[in-house]
């Protein structure tokens, strides 16, 4: 059994850092889609294409909090932090270095697509500290008072919480630090808020349907965590 957690925390581990680095990539593309709301009629929803992976790194977490317990997510997270430090230095590496002639893609579209900025990137990855932290500790939180049990409600409360905070974080930053102009502030935290919350609600029965499998493939009892 040892070997099989072993490696499932690996896939997991996996999944997670590859959802987070996608995120801080693409980033810089928004899109737009006109949606029909009740009692409020059409409204053109505006937001990054980072955001789209991120409800990933949320449901990895839970996932591995309720399996592995709170030490292991924390890992997890901060080897997120670390990998997506590296992934800065790989591309200001790559963007200072100078296109040969016949390059397919030359310096000022690799800068346009890849460039990030220092202040967009300290952003980022701020937000992500605080929020991913605070998922774990609102999760286990959560666990500690309902005695293992609700497993719908520390998913939906740690992630609703922490993902708040993350959005208001990495946009308050932003704005700050005129990488993003004021007049979109409100617009984009709303927007990115209720898409988290929707994916938050969505991913519940993910996530019981997932910790149901795993606990039976490694034959944990309900509750019960894996053993460092």
């Amino acid at each position: 059994m040892q070997q099989a957690s072993d490696r499932l925390y690996i896939i997991l581990s996996g999944v997670f850092i590859a959802s987070l680095i996608s995120c801080n990539l693409i980033f810089q593309k928004f899109f737009q889609i006109d949606i029909w709301i009740p009692f409020v009629g059409s409204y053109t929803f505006e937001q990054s294409v980072g955001l789209l992976p991120y409800p990933i790194t949320f449901i990895v977490t839970d996932i591995i909090s309720e399996i592995y317990g709170r030490e292991k997510a924390n890992r997890v997270v901060t080897s997120g932090l670390i990998a997506s430090l590296f992934m800065l230095i790989v591309i200001t590496v790559s963007d200072i270095s100078t296109a040969t002639p016949w390059s397919p893609v030359d310096d000022q579209t690799f800068s346009k697509v890849f460039g990030l900025s220092g202040a967009a990137v300290f952003s980022s990855m701020m937000a992500y500290l605080i929020a991913q932290y605070l998922d774990v500790r609102v999760f286990h939180f959560w666990k500690n008072l309902t005695g293992g049990k609700h497993l719908w409600l520390r998913n939906n409360a740690s992630t609703v919480f922490s993902q708040f905070v993350d959005t208001f974080s990495v946009l308050f930053l932003l704005c700050f630090l005129d990488v993003i102009a004021w007049d979109r502030f409100s617009t984009l935290l709303l927007n990115g808020f209720l898409f988290k919350v929707f994916f938050a609600a969505f991913d519940t029965p993910i996530i019981y349907g997932l910790t149901y499998i795993i606990r039976k493939k490694l034959g944990l009892q309900f509750g019960e965590e894996v053993k460092s």
